[in-house]
């Protein structure tokens, strides 16, 4: 009865682990590129493999509004922290902050968001 308990906390706590891991954001930058913006993101995730992974990023206005998106295509098991860029981002003018969310995989558990100025 008791290794059938523990077995059943082991379970149940491993479950909450994997939900409990959304991506880390290291650090982001913006610089302006030609008309738009270079988006540059360093992620942090516990990648195990193609049934958990860091699945994508994306940039948001003030507002919430998805201004753009970088979907990562495969997992980063022996590369961590990462960094990926999006190219051409279109901010509208007068924009002064966005702010960058990381997804995973799994329950499309989301990162903290990353605020950026850009009024430099």
């Amino acid at each position: 009865m008791i290794r059938a308990l523990l077995l059943s906390l082991a379970i149940l706590s491993t479950g909450a682990a994997v939900r409990a891991n959304p991506p880390e954001i290291v650090a982001a930058t913006a610089e302006r590129s030609g008309m738009g913006w270079r988006i540059e993101v360093t992620l942090k995730h516990a990648d195990t493999g193609w049934d958990h992974f860091a699945d994508g990023w994306e940039v948001l206005d003030e507002a919430g509004n998805r201004i753009a998106y970088r979907k990562l295509h495969h997992p980063h098991v022996n590369e961590q922290p990462f960094t990926r860029s999006l190219p051409s981002v279109m901010i509208p003018d007068g924009t002064r902050r966005i702010f960058i969310r990381a997804h995973c995989s799994v329950n499309k558990g989301m990162s903290a968001p990353f605020e950026l100025d850009l009024s430099y």
